[in-house]
């Protein structure tokens, strides 16, 4: 069997979503068999920048045979120059044909990916409602004030999630503009301190004991402020404090070292490489490597079954097309040190869920693994024909 061509599309959601911008790829062969992909990168600024260098690599894999993941993935990354310590640019696209190939191989031996990845520990995958400063609807909003908080998070709890994530820092409480970046990066004043903190008690007065909260920073923050704010959060029982500070691993274990919490770092962590700094020195205790510019399947169930030598826990990150869903579903249900599934807000969007064939959600906050052959999801007709960019190569 070998790789005919490949199409890439940037695909147009403007209208619904003028800053989502989905770069997704479907590889063919000469036995009819295809496999769809997807680089992670549909917010942010780097969409178009994946849409390109997934056009690059695909020519160098064209007459290859796809179902020699690991020896397509070396060449992507060895050959290229670019690829060895790469960014996220780079390894978004070598994500998006390495997911592709994977479903190929498991449409062409008849298993879904889980199986190839060495069986599933779990059918039964717990997840947790994702960014809940934004709401927990299709429509997006910006909470601002306390009984929002604590109106949103019993709504999530209610619909069956015993997990949610927020970003207590976001929205300024005066009138819900976005605190600007230079607000963030410094040691903060006991007015931010106590605007964040009254947030979390707010949310854990309302959800109670039993639920856990994931307190996400983005990366906003610097050392020192995330120190003042973990401090002060601690004692509401955080699940783990996430991307407290710029992914670095010297300032994450700096971080770490002085509280008692776990901390979480990943979506911006690319390859088993960069992982590996944070593992030898102990800063983390969970990671969440996105599938999707972390070097896809091959590369991801790497980086998780190092993490499993060092006791840290695997919650991949999901912030895009329901193709990404099934693509972590596979790799969280075959890795014994799985923790948790990101069930991200954009899930609920008519804009987002279009993007693909099946429509992946969670029932009273749980999810069954695909049991199709290969990642029993496929992108839509929609992504062909609704288009800000689209090659082909062959």
């Amino acid at each position: 069997m070998k790789i005919t061509k490949v199409e890439i599309m940037q695909v147009d959601v403007l209208k619904d979503a003028p800053t989502w911008k989905p770069v997704v790829c479907r590889i063919h062969t000469d036995e009819g068999i295809y496999g769809d992909g997807e680089a992670a990168l549909a917010y942010g600024i780097a969409s178009s920048a994946a849409f390109g260098m997934i056009k690059d690599l695909s020519a160098l894999i064209i007459g290859m045979d796809p179902l020699e993941n690991e020896i397509i993935w070396d060449k992507l990354y060895r050959s290229t120059f670019w690829g060895q310590n790469g960014g996220p640019v780079v390894f978004a696209g070598i994500s998006a044909i390495d997911i592709a190939l994977w479903d190929i191989k498991g449409k062409f031996f008849g298993v879904p990916v889980y199986k190839l990845l060495g069986g599933k520990f779990r059918d039964n995958i717990r997840c947790y409602a994702s960014q809940l400063q934004f709401g927990w609807s299709p429509k997006q909003e910006a909470l601002y004030k306390l009984e929002d908080y604590a109106a949103v998070s019993k709504k999530a709890v209610a619909e069956g999630y015993d997990a949610i994530k927020i970003d207590f820092f976001t929205f300024k409480p005066e009138d819900g503009s976005r605190y600007e970046t230079e607000d963030r990066t410094r040691l903060l004043t006991p007015k931010m301190v106590h605007t964040v903190i009254d947030r979390v008690a707010a949310v854990r007065e309302a959800v109670g004991p039993d639920v856990d909260i994931i307190m996400e920073n983005h990366s906003f923050l610097d050392a020192n402020g995330a120190v003042q704010l973990g401090r002060e959060a601690q004692k509401y029982n955080i699940f783990y404090y996430e991307e407290p500070s710029t992914p670095d691993p010297k300032m994450t274990k700096y971080i770490c070292d002085k509280l008692q919490m776990p901390i979480a770092h990943g979506e911006r962590v690319f390859s088993r490489w960069q992982y590996a700094r944070y593992y030898e020195n102990s800063s983390v205790q969970v990671i969440q490597p996105d599938l999707g510019n972390c070097g896809g399947l091959t590369e991801g169930k790497k980086i998780c079954d190092m993490a499993y030598v060092y006791d840290v826990s695997v919650q991949a990150h999901v912030c895009a097309s329901p193709l990404s869903t099934a693509v972590s579903l596979h790799l969280e249900a075959a890795i014994p040190n799985f923790v948790i599934h990101e069930h991200h807000r954009v899930n609920l969007c008519e804009y987002n869920k279009r993007l693909a064939v099946k429509d992946l959600q969670p029932v009273n906050g749980r999810y069954k693994i695909p049991e199709e052959p290969g990642l029993g999801n496929e992108l839509s007709e929609y992504c062909f024909k609704n288009t800000l960019m689209k090659t082909t190569v062959e």
